[in-house]
């Protein structure tokens, strides 16, 4: 993190530090108090200071691509997440849906990249979104006055994906597929664009999405009042997803998917092949179902045709762990107490929380291979394998080890070894439950 006149690494270490030993009132102003700088320093460091954040990013893309748990079975998954705010002064401010509060309320969005594994999830970048009114002519002045650069222009969520797909791609960070909710898998252009370079796709999509059991056909008809003439679809069947799922043969089953809290994860899944329309132009995809309970989701996937069933589900019931790379960002790393206005500062903060965050899995990942499976360990606390560091319990270490200690490495240590058997024994008791008999079952 260096200027043209001067290094600011120090700005930097300090933040770095605050956000992960701080619990609460992570502010640019605290973090410099509990780090003996100057709060004026540290905000000028985060909103103003010419530091690229663009560089921060490319050296996680860098550590990432040359790590061995992300080589295989690494999933790319976009969503979005909103944080409240008092007022529209701050950059791309807006009403805004709010997916935390279910309602529109004045929210600043952004979207994000999580890369997940079996064991591990990270944010690794980002982008926020500018609504279009701040665009607009009258809002020159708070373009301005927020830092927003003048060949900006608008771009809708998906569109910022593709951009990120594309910075991901240069950088040749690994994975085998993206995962993406209805927002961007119901965007026909975005799934044709991940075609196109090769990409394979889980976009889930609403349950009125129109597919083709038949190739479809479309022709124009001549019309006075169009030039391109009326449009019509010729084909045989013609389906919403949900009434395909309903009352087509399908190919189902009922799979184990991963481990979880409560023992393995478990949900219904059926498939088909079907035609969908992109630009008018007929393409064949996977129609893919998860029913859990009352809950169904549909979703369109561009996977190769001989993709066995079981795959398909693996790689798309990893869409949920964005959810808790974005919860992890906002509960134990402080992103939801950022409150500065300026396009800069929002960037910069997320450059840092993209380096925590990779800070922290890279020390989960470290812990699974060192200790996880240590034969001393198993037999001390009576298990066949301790369960994985939490990002909280990460941060709890990292109390005993960096500057201001409040445990010694004992203390932390202890505590973390503590509530990794709670955890264990929860487990064990939860999963014994579910092996016993209903009380409502009749017996023979």
């Amino acid at each position: 993190m260096r200027t043209k006149t001067r290094d600011t690494s120090e700005y930097g270490l300090a933040y770095v530090s605050g956000l992960l030993r701080m619990e609460t009132n992570r502010t640019m102003t605290e973090i410099g108090r509990k780090n003996s700088l100057s709060g004026q320093n540290v905000q000028h460091f985060m909103s103003h200071s010419p530091w690229r954040s663009e560089a921060v990013i490319a050296e996680i893309h860098y550590q990432v691509r040359g790590h061995p748990e992300f080589q295989n079975d690494a999933m790319l998954i976009f969503d979005e997440s909103a944080d409240e705010r008092a007022g529209e002064m701050a950059a791309g401010a807006g009403r805004q849906h709010n997916g935390r509060l279910g309602k529109v309320e004045m929210s600043q969005v952004g979207v994000f990249a999580s890369l997940v594994t079996p064991r591990v999830n990270t944010w690794i970048d980002g982008e926020l979104f500018l609504p279009e009114g701040w665009f607009e002519p009258s809002a020159a002045k708070r373009r301005e006055k927020v830092g927003i650069p003048e060949d900006l222009c608008f771009q809708t969520k998906p569109e910022l994906v593709w951009v990120m797909v594309e910075r991901i791609l240069a950088a040749k960070v690994p994975f085998v597929a993206v995962a993406m909710d209805s927002l961007y898998g119901r965007n026909q252009r975005l799934r044709n664009r991940l075609d196109l370079v090769g990409i394979e796709y889980y976009g889930d999509v609403p349950a009125n999405t129109t597919v083709y059991l038949d190739k479809p056909e479309v022709r124009y008809r001549n019309n006075k009042r169009s030039k391109k003439g009326k449009r019509t679809v010729a084909a045989v069947h013609r389906y919403t997803v949900s009434d395909l799922y309903r009352h087509a043969p399908m190919e189902r089953a009922h799979l184990t998917l991963r481990p979880c809290e409560r023992g393995m994860l478990q949900a219904e899944f059926a498939r088909c092949r079907v035609w969908t329309l992109i630009d008018d132009k007929p393409r064949q995809e996977w129609l893919l179902v998860r029913r859990n309970g009352k809950d169904v989701t549909y979703i369109l996937s561009n996977a190769p045709i001989d993709t066995s069933l079981q795959t398909m589900a693996w790689r798309k019931s990893h869409r949920y762990f964005i959810e808790r790379s974005n919860q992890d960002a906002k509960s134990e790393l402080g992103w939801d107490e950022f409150q500065a206005i300026k396009y800069r500062a929002w960037h910069h903060q997320l450059a840092i929380t993209i380096l925590a965050s990779w800070f922290i899995a890279d020390t989960r990942l470290d812990w699974m291979e060192r200790f996880q499976h240590d034969p001393e360990l198993l037999t001390e606390y009576e298990t066949d394998a301790l369960p994985h560091l939490s990002v909280a319990n990460v941060r709890q270490l990292l109390l005993a080890a960096m500057p201001l200690p409040r445990l010694d490495p004992e203390q932390a240590v202890e505590l973390v070894m503590e509530h990794l058997v709670n955890r264990t024994r929860s487990r064990r008791s939860r999963m014994k439950k579910s092996r016993l008999p209903s009380r409502n079952a009749r017996s023979p």
